[in-house]
């Protein structure tokens, strides 16, 4: 069951895949060992200082869809277990 409570760790870092639909953060580090897909992301404009929101989860779980920059972009979760992030 996924449950729905929301992570309150104003300030600190947090797992991007901890937080829950509509919470917004601010990327502060990419931390992956698969270079390909940091850089992917870094392309894509998920890069350190980034704000974004939770805009949906999917039903079982994984992925992840962000809304930053103007788009969204789906993301599995245990990639987003390697993205830090300061809960806004």
């Amino acid at each position: 069951m996924i449950q729905n409570h929301k992570i309150e760790k104003r300030g600190e870092g947090s797992k991007l895949s901890e937080l829950r639909v509509g919470q917004k953060a601010k990327v502060l580090l990419i931390d992956m060992i698969n270079q390909k897909l940091k850089r992917q992301l870094l392309e894509m404009g998920l890069t350190k200082g980034t704000t974004l929101e939770i805009k949906r989860i999917a039903p079982m779980g994984d992925p992840v869809c962000l809304f930053f920059r103007g788009y969204e972009l789906s993301v599995r979760k245990k990639d987003l277990e390697k993205i830090i992030v300061e809960v806004l």
